[in-house]
């Protein structure tokens, strides 16, 4: 399991490796916690890599879920990027943020 936050001049990019899961869950929630805040004070975007992810838990699209919410209430794009299993982006459009999914080209 692996969550890093990498922040630049157009956006922050939190990148998911691994399980997410439970354990994980307060170290995700911190790192959409900064993005979310460098985005809203410096205008950057926030995207979420989820090229590495294995498996995501309830817990983790909560909190994706959580933050997309944040994020369109502070006006700060927000979107996924990446090559994933199919069950991590079925689990995304369960939750209703497939159509935040961005191409590499937007990157």
């Amino acid at each position: 399991m692996s969550i890093a936050l990498e922040q630049g001049d157009q956006s922050s990019a939190i990148r998911l490796e691994g399980a997410i899961d439970i354990a994980s869950a307060a170290e995700l929630k911190e790192r959409l916690v900064q993005a979310l805040k460098a985005g809203h004070e410096e205008g950057t975007d926030v995207r979420v890599s989820i090229a590495g992810v294995e498996y995501l838990d309830v817990t983790a699209y909560q909190l994706l879920w959580a933050a997309e919410r944040e994020a369109r209430a502070l006006k700060v794009k927000f979107s996924f990027f990446g090559e994933a299993p199919d069950t991590a982006w079925v689990g995304l459009a369960d939750a209703g943020l497939e159509r935040f999914k961005a191409t590499e080209n937007d990157l």
